[in-house]
């Protein structure tokens, strides 16, 4: 028989004390009629004035009843007095005494006393425990220290590896814990061990947890599912508490998978203070003394992911507890295309779609971006009236994602028009009028969402994994190039370059602190990273005299890019106004249009 835990024991010992003050106490009172204390000589008035109707002696004090002036019967009392000859006084006036003008209640009423109050506590209690079961999801008030792990079975997560695309090595890297699980003997007859753990490492939207849950799905084994902020509890060591109990039950389901998501969390590197009693410190501390303690050849295995891995506590880390690092990076060209591929799966598409020039445009997008494009495709052609996808719908739905809606209720001047017609052709021209720049694909001045005026979209013909110091410095030319178009045209310069400016500026940084791309500081580093994943900025590290010339070395490269810019713009003036003209009066123009124009004006 299971004991009831220390809660309840708590709870209901509560619920008796408060029952034993409100019967012995509060109900009495209660329920007792108004009492008026009066002295002893004021009841003999009231005798010899035939106001008093009954008298109860009870020993230590008088209590009667007496008639006030309108004749309204009231109850009194007052001390004792020796006074032999009341009895025979009471007697002589024919008032009845001896009985209980305050009566206690009876039996069946003491009863009621103590059982309504225990059945309205024991109902408040099953609601309130009802309440925080949902709230705290499926852990109620009675159950601290009980884990929040969500339980799957294949048939619940539904995914296999089939479902997981543009990651081939991360799923390669949990085929062979898939074929563990499967057949443990086949590896425990070589003396192979299973890896306890594995950490899948990537940025947002990666598919981490849909890779675990695909595990889970190929291996046909129980599926645990919790998040690492589940762990961090008000109470201090409830989260310590879960994590045992958590894997407790993995043990009973073994084999089986135990999916930690954020768990960066909970195991974040200890600052090595001594003293204190951290909770997220005590729950880390029992997270690796539960992985140091259960049994690998069990089966079961503690899949966990991040996208802060630098913020861990290498103790976490170790061989014999995350034994395997599996990065879960953005995906290639390919991987973009089945990515794209398996979403579309479920759409109603046309059959003339062009994936391959949609994964060439979402060079950097996650799987989760890429699944949005698809469905806002989807959307789009629902507005639309159509019951297919197009591809025009996905080209589409890959500008909402990258800039925004198109705003066309938003009503520009013609002046800032033409400013912002000239400043998006002076980007593409310079574009097209350099090597090693991606081509044109389209330019528009419809204004977007984001902020975006507008946009001049460049889509590579191919995949780039490395840039060197003349595409980097290409890039920033292209940059310039808005800028460069509104002084030469119109002889001002106006906020609307003020996203170019930006990165103009990183990339040069870039280049001097990170890259080792100038003379000066040859192959020194003078800034790292400070989240690879997140996008946390770099934390720039020298003195002040070196940050001075960092500052100089930066300033000259924007400067050299900035006077190229106008320079190929002075060369191409012609077909920078043709272009410009064209723009102003389509609003968007396609790379093939731009590109005629731009060669029929080409010196």
């Amino acid at each position: 028989m299971r004991k009831p835990s220390r809660s309840v024991i708590i709870y209901y010992t509560v619920v008796i004390l408060a029952l034993v003050v409100l019967n012995f106490f509060v109900f009495p009172y209660l329920m007792r009629k108004p009492v008026i204390e009066v002295q002893y000589s004021e009841f003999l008035d009231a005798l010899d004035q035939g106001k008093v109707t009954e008298v109860q002696d009870q020993g230590k004090q008088i209590v009667f009843k007496a008639k006030g002036e309108k004749g309204e019967e009231a109850i009194y009392k007052c001390g004792i007095w020796d006074n032999q000859a009341l009895a025979a006084t009471l007697r002589e006036k024919n008032i009845p005494f001896g009985s209980e003008i305050i009566k206690e209640p009876g039996f069946l009423l003491q009863m009621l006393g103590w059982v309504l109050p225990l059945l309205v506590f024991i109902i408040i209690g099953r609601l309130i425990s009802r309440s925080m079961l949902k709230q705290m999801g499926g852990s109620g008030p009675m159950s601290f220290g009980k884990s929040n792990a969500k339980i799957y079975v294949k048939a619940e997560t539904g995914k296999t590896f089939k479902d997981v695309a543009g990651q081939e090595e991360a799923k390669e890297a949990l085929k062979e814990i898939v074929s563990f699980l499967h057949n443990p003997m086949r590896y425990a007859r070589i003396g192979a061990k299973l890896p306890k753990g594995a950490l899948l490492v990537g940025p947002p939207g990666t598919g981490k947890t849909l890779l675990a849950q695909a595990v889970a799905g190929e291996a046909h084994v129980p599926f645990f599912s919790i998040s690492g902020s589940e762990f961090v509890e008000m109470f201090v060591g409830m989260g310590a508490a879960k994590v045992r109990d958590l894997f407790k039950q993995a043990n009973e389901k073994a084999p089986c998978i135990v999916f930690i998501d954020e768990i960066d969390t909970v195991g974040k590197r200890r600052d090595g203070n001594f003293g204190g009693n951290d909770e997220r410190e005590q729950t880390l501390n029992q997270l690796l003394s539960e992985m140091d303690g259960f049994d690998g050849k069990k089966g079961v295995v503690i899949l966990a992911a991040t996208n802060r891995p630098e913020s861990l506590d290498p103790a976490l880390l170790r061989p014999g507890r995350f034994d395997r690092r599996i990065p879960v990076e953005l995906p290639d060209l390919q991987g973009r295309i089945d990515v794209l591929k398996v979403h579309a799966k479920n759409v109603k598409m046309e059959e003339n779609i062009d994936f391959q020039h949609i994964g060439l445009a979402t060079a950097g997008a996650s799987g989760a971006d890429l699944a949005n494009m698809i469905n806002e495709a989807a959307l789009r052609a629902v507005r639309e009236g159509r019951d297919k996808v197009s591809q025009r719908d996905i080209e589409e739905s890959v500008e909402v994602v990258i800039a925004g809606y198109q705003r066309k209720s938003m009503v520009i001047n013609p002046e800032e028009k033409k400013i912002i017609s000239y400043h998006e052709v002076g980007h593409a021209l310079v574009a097209a009028s350099q090597t090693h720049s991606a081509p044109v694909a389209k330019i528009t001045i419809i204004p977007r969402t984001s902020g975006a005026l507008g946009y001049t979209l460049q889509i590579d013909k191919e995949e780039k994994f490395l840039m060197s110091e003349k595409d980097l410095f290409n890039k920033m030319v292209t940059l310039c190039g808005g800028r460069a178009a509104e002084e030469l045209i119109f002889n001002s310069r106006t906020t609307g370059a003020s996203n170019d400016i930006e990165k103009i500026t990183q990339i040069a940084r870039a280049m001097v602190t990170k890259f080792g791309m100038t003379d000066e500081f040859d192959m020194t580093a003078l800034s790292t990273e400070k989240s690879k994943y997140l996008g946390g900025g770099d934390i720039f590290d020298a003195s002040e005299g070196t940050a001075k010339k960092v500052d100089d070395a930066v300033f000259a490269l924007v400067k050299k890019a900035h006077g190229k810019a106008i320079e190929i713009l002075k060369e191409n003036m012609e077909a920078l106004h043709a272009i410009a003209a064209h723009l102003l009066e389509k609003e968007t123009i396609t790379g093939d249009e731009f590109m005629e124009i731009f060669e029929a004006h080409q010196n």
